[in-house]
C-alpha cells in the first residue's frame, strides 16, 4: 500500500510539472507579446516619422528639380538617415513619384521588428509597414493678385530670377515706362499695369479699384493670351495703393504684353513720384496658367500673402 501511494504522490508531481512548463511558456509569450507589441509601436512611430520626411523631401526635390530618378534617390537618403536603409537589415523602401496634379511622392517602408520573447513562441520578427505621401506644386489659382505686369527678360532660361531681381537682401526697383517703348515691359527692370481685360484701355480707376477691393475679377490666363497695358499709361495714382510689404503672384509676360506665366513678388516699397515699385521675386518663373481672384474689401477677404509653391503631407 505504502509503494502505490509513493507512486500516485510523482504522478500528480510529474502532471504539476507539465502544466507548469505548458503555463509557463504561455506565459511568457502573453509577456513577450505585450514588451514586443509595446516595442512595434514604438517602432512604427520612428518608421512613420521617417516616411513622413522621406516622402516630403522626394516632393520638394522634384519642385527644383523635376526629376523623378533624383526626387526617389533623396527620399530614399532621408529614409537612411532616419534608421532605414533601402536594402539593409530587411528593409525595402518603395518611392512612387506621380504628375498628374503637380507631383506626388509616396514613400512606403517596411522594416522586420526583431522580437526578444516572441521568438519562444517561433515569430523571431514580424513585418511593420508605413506610408507617407507629400504633394508638391504651384498653385494656379491665387487671391489678391495686384494689377501688376513684369517682363520674362527677369528670368534666365530655367525660370531662375536674374542676378539682381531675386536678391531678398537687396532689393530692386522696377520702373514704369521709363525707356518702355510699348504698352508691356520690354527690359528686365520695367514693371507696368493690368486690368486683365484683353479688350479695354486699362483705366486708372479700375485697377484702383482691384488694388483696394472695391472690383472682385474672376479669371483665367492662359499661355499667349494678351494682358498689356494697352494706353500705354503710367497711372501714378496706383503706386499710392499698393500694400507692402506683401507678397504677391504678378503675370510675367513678353515684350507685345502676352502672357507666359507668373511669379511671386515680395513688394517691399512703391514710389508714386518715382512711378516704381521695389521688391524682388520669391520664386522662379512659372510657365502655367494663372486663375486669378481678386477679394472683396467690403466681406474683409483679402489676403495679401500667397505661397511661391505647395509642399505638404496629404497621407
Amino acid at each position: 500500500m505504502a509503494r502505490t501511494g509513493c507512486a500516485a504522490g510523482d504522478s500528480s508531481r510529474g502532471q504539476v510539472i507539465v502544466l507548469f512548463a505548458l503555463a509557463l511558456v504561455a506565459i511568457i509569450a502573453a509577456v513577450g507579446l505585450v514588451l514586443d507589441g509595446g516595442s512595434t509601436f514604438a517602432q512604427r512611430r520612428t518608421q512613420q516619422s521617417a516616411a513622413d520626411l522621406a516622402s516630403l523631401a522626394g516632393a520638394n526635390d522634384y519642385l527644383l528639380n523635376h526629376d523623378v530618378a533624383l526626387a526617389t534617390a533623396r527620399a530614399r537618403q532621408v529614409a537612411a538617415i532616419n534608421g532605414f536603409t533601402n536594402g539593409a537589415d530587411g528593409v525595402t523602401i518603395d518611392v512612387v513619384v506621380t504628375t498628374d496634379n503637380g507631383a506626388e511622392v509616396t514613400v512606403d517602408i517596411e522594416a522586420p521588428h526583431q522580437n526578444h520573447f516572441a521568438g519562444i513562441v517561433g515569430m523571431s520578427t514580424w513585418p511593420v509597414s508605413t506610408t507617407a505621401t507629400a504633394q508638391t506644386g504651384f498653385p494656379d489659382s491665387v487671391v489678391g493678385a495686384a494689377p501688376m505686369l513684369f517682363s520674362i527678360d527677369a528670368f534666365g532660361p530655367n525660370g531662375t530670377p536674374l542676378a539682381g531681381y531675386g536678391n531678398p537682401a537687396s532689393p530692386f526697383t522696377f520702373d514704369h515706362g521709363q525707356g518702355q517703348s510699348g504698352d508691356a515691359p520690354d527690359a528686365p527692370g520695367l514693371m507696368s499695369w493690368t486690368d486683365y481685360d484683353p479688350l479695354t484701355n486699362d483705366n486708372t480707376r479700375v485697377m484702383h479699384d482691384i488694388i483696394v477691393g472695391d472690383t472682385v475679377v474672376t479669371t483665367t490666363i492662359n499661355f499667349g493670351d494678351y494682358i498689356g497695358e494697352h494706353n500705354n499709361g503710367q497711372h501714378a495714382a496706383l503706386f499710392g495703393d499698393l500694400v507692402y510689404p506683401a507678397d504677391y503672384p504678378v503675370p510675367v509676360v513678353d515684350h507685345t504684353g502676352h502672357f507666359q506665366g507668373w511669379a511671386t513678388f515680395h513688394l517691399t516699397g512703391a514710389s508714386q513720384g518715382g512711378k516704381s515699385v521695389t521688391g524682388y521675386f520669391k520664386s522662379n518663373f512659372v510657365n502655367e496658367r494663372l486663375t486669378i481672384t481678386s477679394c472683396s474689401a467690403a466681406a474683409n477677404d483679402c489676403p495679401r500673402y500667397v505661397g511661391s509653391y505647395v509642399l505638404k503631407l496629404i497621407n
